[in-house]
């Protein structure tokens, strides 16, 4: 089952940050890093701005660095443990030392338009997941997605219609979630997505 990426909404989102959530961890296969650093050089071919954990490794460092090499801005938010580590990003033009990573996710939710994740581990899992719940309850009106990179998030969008087949999810809450492949095509639902104006909670008979 397939959602459409925002057919319904006819106008466009005011985007100019995007969060991204991705792994610190390059992942097994070169495609990973070459989608992601495709990705962050359509950020700046739209003028748009990267928002994400601050980190020098894995796919995070090699986004940053692909919107930096392109001319970009870079925001990174980062707990002050990971900085201690030495995994900060030297070259972003800013970075915002917090100390929790509570704080941090809540820091980049503020200080971003969308929210976008790239193939991760746990804590990719955690914050998409988390933003997606905000958007759900109504706490933000800030469009979520999925770039998925040769099938990387199908598990996890199965799960999503499982949900919506099983009644812990309403049909337009399982549609806010957008899913794309290409840069370009995933930055396009971002600008064109609505939010559902519909409660969360689902009455007895009604699943």
């Amino acid at each position: 089952m397939r959602f459409p990426l925002g057919t319904a909404h006819a106008t466009k989102t005011d985007v100019k940050r995007i969060c991204v959530f991705c792994g610190a961890n390059s992942g097994s296969r070169p495609v990973f890093v070459e989608r992601a650093q495709a990705f962050g050089r359509a950020l700046v071919g739209r003028e748009l701005e990267l928002v994400y954990g601050g980190g020098n490794v894995g796919l995070m460092g090699a986004l940053a660095d692909a919107v930096l090499d392109a001319g970009g801005r870079v925001t990174g938010v980062i707990p002050r443990a990971l900085l201690e580590k030495e995994l900060a990003h030297e070259r972003a033009q800013r970075m915002l030392v917090v100390a929790t990573m509570h704080e941090r996710k809540a820091r980049m939710a503020e200080l971003s338009d969308a929210f976008v994740a790239l193939p991760g581990g746990f804590g990719t899992l955690d914050e998409i997941c988390e933003v997606l719940t905000w958007t759900q309850l109504g706490f933000h009106d800030k469009p979520c997605a999925l770039f998925d990179v040769e099938g990387y998030w199908r598990p996890l969008s199965a799960m999503f219609d499982a949900a919506l087949e099983s009644g812990f999810l309403r049909a337009e809450n399982r549609s806010s979630v957008l899913e794309h492949s290409e840069p370009e095509a995933l930055l396009d639902a971002l600008e064109r997505w609505r939010p559902a104006r519909v409660e969360k909670w689902i009455r007895p008979g009604e699943a």
